[in-house]
């Protein structure tokens, strides 16, 4: 069954396809301005803050994306920027990390029921601990 067919039970066969966004400006531009000055925001231990990534309502296909559907990214988006971190995240203890290099600016992938939804600066980001990152991605737009 492709992602596109449908199937007798509701969660089976169904699921999002990719969808290229039409950003007016790189999202890591928009994200990084709307943040401002983060410096006096400190984390502690292996916390890492992700600035969540909100879809842009329009995909390059020329498609609209509904108020409701933007709006549900606030909960359920799954790529953040890494835009801090605590002193000991990503650090290597031999069971996490080994060989992996997280920086600044990197798009993650998380599960959005494992971090702590806040706002710094009016722009809407999640706490995490490192272990509950999944994943980077070079594109925002390659998951959901």
């Amino acid at each position: 069954m492709t992602p596109r067919q449908s199937s007798t039970k509701p969660s089976e066969g169904l699921t999002m396809p990719h969808m290229p966004m039409l950003h007016e400006q790189d999202p890591k531009v928009t994200i990084l301005e709307s943040l401002g000055d983060i410096s006096k925001v400190e984390l502690f231990h292996n916390q890492v803050l992700l600035a969540t990534y909100l879809r842009p309502t329009k995909t390059k296909s020329g498609l609209i994306l509904t108020d409701s559907h933007v709006d549900e990214d606030r909960y359920q988006s799954k790529v953040g920027l890494l835009v801090k971190r605590g002193p000991l995240a990503f650090e290597q203890d031999g069971n996490w990390f080994t060989g992996m290099e997280f920086n600044e600016h990197d798009w993650l992938i998380f599960r959005p029921s494992e971090g702590w939804s806040i706002t710094v600066n009016n722009v809407l980001c999640r706490i995490f601990d490192d272990v509950n990152i999944k994943g980077r991605v070079q594109d925002p737009d390659a998951v959901y």
